[in-house]
């Protein structure tokens, strides 16, 4: 990931193939922090091991992990 003043990796935390990538990005990358979840997302994943996925937080625990980390 680029913008005009850094270079960043992306991170996946499940193993899998690529199999699209949000060219609509390129041209608005603002749309990831409007989104992320929805016109802002980076790719998709054909999940190699669904075993992956349970080491997981579902919506509600991300949530409320985020908002513990703002206010620690």
């Amino acid at each position: 990931m680029e913008s005009v003043k850094a270079a960043s990796d992306v991170y996946s935390p499940v193993n899998g193939t690529v199999i699209e990538s949000n060219e609509n990005i390129v041209e608005n990358p603002e749309t990831v922090n409007e989104g992320a979840e929805g016109d802002g997302w980076f790719i998709k994943v054909e999940i190699t091991d669904e075993g992956d996925l349970s080491d997981l937080m579902d919506e509600d625990a991300y949530k409320a992990h985020c908002e513990a980390e703002e206010n620690a």
